[in-house]
């Protein structure tokens, strides 16, 4: 019982951070500025949906992807936890995402932008998908890969309300709070990034040493 329930609140902190629907708010709101609130959460909704879709197609493939690939879940994990690491620096600066839009460009962007930039690669970007799989792996028992998935769900319906709320939250917490939620998140997605690391790290290490000896 006490694994399963450190295994859940693993993938549900890991996600959230990750995901960090906190920090989307922002360019949320600016790609959907155009928009009625009836659109605004329908690109929600779909971009929600086609996130979780993704997330729980390459974790469910991951193994599958390693035969074809000939690579090893502990490469995976080193390659995720610096993912993860640069990822939670960049939150730890308070720097909301990599793409930039112009305002020339919003137009185009609306007419459908649930699946990119919303879904891909804002909600479900490398980051999101290289956990998906990593703790996919990690899923010992037939019951954590259905907790795995439940989390997921439940990590997608709180984005999708939270993008839904996005104008409201804004407004309550201010910029300096959204700053400051982010950097709390990107100080968590940091401590993963170093948990993923070693763990993938120590098998490679013990290998090394019993070929020495």
């Amino acid at each position: 019982m006490n694994d399963s329930l450190s295994f859940a609140l693993l993938c549900f902190t890991s996600f959230f951070t990750l995901i960090n629907p906190l920090g989307v708010m922002s360019i949320f709101m600016t790609l959907t500025k155009e928009l009625t609130d009836e659109e605004r959460n329908r690109a929600a909704l779909k971009a929600c949906r086609f996130s979780f879709l993704i997330i729980c197609a390459f974790a469910l493939s991951g193994q599958m992807l390693f035969k074809f690939f000939g690579i090893s879940a502990d490469s995976f994990r080193v390659v995720g936890g610096v993912i993860f690491f640069i990822m939670g620096m960049d939150m730890l600066q308070a720097r909301l995402s990599e793409i930039k839009v112009k305002s020339s460009e919003v137009k185009s962007y609306v007419r459908d932008i649930s699946i990119t930039p919303l879904a891909i690669p804002m909600i479900c970007g490398p980051g999101a998908i290289t956990n998906g799989i990593v703790l996919m792996e990690d899923a010992q028992f037939p019951m954590q890969v259905i907790i795995l998935i439940a989390v997921i769900l439940a990590v997608m319906v709180l984005t999708y309300f939270i993008l839904r709320s996005s104008s409201t939250l804004l407004r309550i917490i201010g910029e300096t709070g959204n700053n400051v939620m982010m950097r709390l998140m990107g100080l968590i997605v940091m401590v993963i990034a170093v948990e993923f690391l070693f763990a993938g790290l120590k098998p490679f290490v013990v290998n090394i040493l019993e070929s020495v000896q």
